[in-house]
């Protein structure tokens, strides 16, 4: 039974990969009348969390997976190995300069300024993504006791908790609350000084309005490429299905994007687990994609 149940999701997860490749881009294809009144779930809405399990226990190490499958994580592979490639070579001013201008978007920005609890990730120089050391320390000045700063923001990062796409986003008040993983990511430590533990984003009784989001690559319909470790794509998920339940609004899907991360319309390959974003925020500015972008970042 477990068995039949389980080739049952991998068939249906063939069925909307082989849809999704047979269709364009929905954004890209669409008249601008057409595209002001697209929402994130046309681009493409994931499945339950209950039917992500199989297939989210990391896409680059399955073993029997159908060959539609197989075509896409060879597809997404070879992507990030490419991306890796100009990241690496990215001129280390240039970087700086995107770094600066990024961040000081995301610091203008009304949606922001606007925004009282948000998820944001820690960034990893190593890992070559976007900096928001500048975001992170302008939310937690002056922190107080309550995790509120001055700016009236709550603040959660990510905690991965095992190499199955476990993770968390738990609250800190302050740039000390992170310590260095096994792989040298800064982190927050499950318990606070005061021996209480810290809050996870799940648990809270109020939503969270934005997430701010990493990645390697992104195409302008709002496809996100992540690492191949379905860490994001399993919480976003998960996320989302919370707020479904406690009707709350969707929060905004924001991602940091250097210039040679941005891909043209259709070029990242998807799976039905594939959350998509629902803006882009490059050195250039910001780039809305989905309904919710269009009505709250423009």
């Amino acid at each position: 039974m477990v068995e039949m149940t389980t080739w049952a999701h991998t068939l249906r997860a063939v069925e909307l990969v082989a849809m999704l490749m047979r269709h364009p881009c929905p954004i890209a294809s669409a008249s601008p009348k057409a595209r002001l009144f697209s929402t994130r779930s046309v681009i493409l809405r994931p499945p339950p969390v209950s039917a992500m399990t199989t297939m989210m226990n990391t896409e680059d190490h399955h073993s029997s997976a159908p060959t539609h499958l197989d075509t896409i994580f060879r597809m997404k592979r070879t992507l990030r190995s490419r991306v890796k490639k100009e990241l690496k070579a990215m001129d280390p001013t240039i970087r700086s300069l995107e770094d600066n201008a990024i961040q000081n978007i995301v610091l203008e920005a009304p949606w922001f300024k606007s925004r009282k609890r948000l998820c944001a990730y820690i960034s990893c120089s190593a890992l070559r993504e976007v900096d928001t050391s500048k975001v992170l320390s302008e939310i937690l000045q002056n922190s107080a006791k309550d995790g509120y700063s001055q700016m009236g923001k709550k603040l959660y990062v990510p905690r991965v908790e095992d190499k199955n796409c476990h993770m968390r986003m738990l609250n800190i008040s302050s740039m000390d609350d992170l310590i260095a993983n096994s792989m040298n990511i800064l982190e927050p430590a499950p318990i606070d000084a005061n021996g209480n533990e810290r809050e996870d984003v799940m648990l809270a009784n109020e939503p969270v309005d934005l997430f701010l989001l990493p990645g390697l690559a992104f195409d302008k319909c709002g496809r996100r490429l992540g690492r191949g470790g379905g860490y994001y794509d399993t919480f976003l998920a998960r996320y989302q299905q919370l707020a479904e339940e406690r009707k709350w609004k969707q929060p905004l899907l924001i991602a940091l994007s250097y210039s040679p991360q941005i891909m043209d319309e259709g070029a990242i390959p998807v799976t039905p687990t594939d959350v998509p974003v629902d803006a882009l925020v490059t050195p250039s500015g910001v780039l809305p994609i989905s309904a919710a972008a269009l009505e709250r970042c423009c």
